[in-house]
């Protein structure tokens, strides 16, 4: 398959490239960068771009049998500061994309959510693709919206698009330390005898899962035939404190900890029911939090 895949030099799309090379196809990579931010295979090609380019998307779209979309211009605790920019930037850009696909004659598309996001504050735990939306920031807000966009071109232009919404993925080439990614900005904090900060009481639960396990999930989804949502998670939670004495056990150092105010933006608990993409994918996550953290850190060792 010919395969365009926006955002595919970024932390998850770095790894999705690379299996989806690994299984045989071939791939186009867009960014918003003048090059690529991380090493691309030999034989992929990348352009510069944005989703709002309507010209440079259709030349890109010719001949392509499938699109996965990864772009965003914003993280959880970005998109809020500025909301009217997470919706030109996100939302607006997806649309586009939606009608250049339209136009172009490309049904297929996988489009990465937010599980961590879009179910607000969960009314049951594991958390059910069936679930409830309601996001508590403007992040999650923005990604209802754009499912429920690729639901309205499935209805009135033939889309045929599979969701997935992601947990807390990590792993080797995360980047936006200190933003985004606790496991990569704890560790990088310990690399740098940092102290690690936690916001509220470390109490805090969230799903994680290795970005190779996510990317395995991403892989099956989109070259099977299967349209819908689905949830990409380990089904396990761990909380951030627990997060913070596996980096101290892994790295051997007893960092210390520095604890801040709560943020309103944080929901409790969030941990994803992923029996229907074991299902229907006969997919399961294989590497083990303490595993990954390992694996993360001596990748930082040897290119910090």
């Amino acid at each position: 398959m010919k395969i365009l895949v926006l955002g595919g030099a970024g932390f998850i799309g770095y790894h999705l490239v690379e299996d989806l090379v690994a299984a045989g196809n071939d791939i186009v990579v867009m960014g918003r960068g003048a090059v690529a931010s991380r090493p691309l295979p030999a034989d992929v090609r990348y352009v510069s771009g944005e989703l709002g380019n309507s010209r440079l998307m259709r030349e890109l779209l010719s001949g392509v049998d499938a699109v996965v979309h990864l772009v965003s211009g914003t993280v959880p605790s970005t998109g809020d500061k500025d909301p009217g920019r997470d919706v030109e930037l996100n939302l607006l850009g997806t649309l586009s994309l939606l009608d250049d696909m339209a136009a172009c004659n490309v049904t297929r598309i996988l489009y990465l959510s937010s599980g961590g996001t879009v179910y607000g504050k969960p009314q049951e735990v594991p958390i059910p693709e069936r679930h409830i939306l309601d996001p508590i920031c403007s992040y999650g807000v923005v990604k209802v919206a754009i499912e429920s966009y690729l639901k309205l071109y499935e209805n009135k232009a033939g889309l045929r698009p599979v969701v997935i919404r992601a947990s807390n993925p990590y792993g080797r080439y995360q980047g936006k330390i200190g933003v985004q990614g606790v496991i990569g900005t704890y560790l990088n904090r310990a690399l740098h005898n940092q102290p690690i900060e936690i916001w509220g009481d470390g109490s805090t639960i969230r799903d994680y899962i290795h970005v190779k396990d996510l990317s395995s999930l991403c892989v099956s989804a989109l070259l099977s035939e299967k349209m819908g949502i689905y949830n990409g998670g380990s089904g396990t939670g761990t909380s951030v404190l627990d997060i913070a004495e596996v980096v101290k056990e892994v790295t051997g150092n007893p960092i210390p900890i520095v604890y801040k105010p709560h943020r309103s933006l944080d929901v409790p608990v969030s941990i994803l029911d992923i029996e229907r993409a074991k299902m229907d994918f006969s997919w399961r996550p294989k590497i083990g939090l303490r595993e990954g953290v390992a694996g993360v850190w001596a990748s930082l060792k040897e290119k910090p």
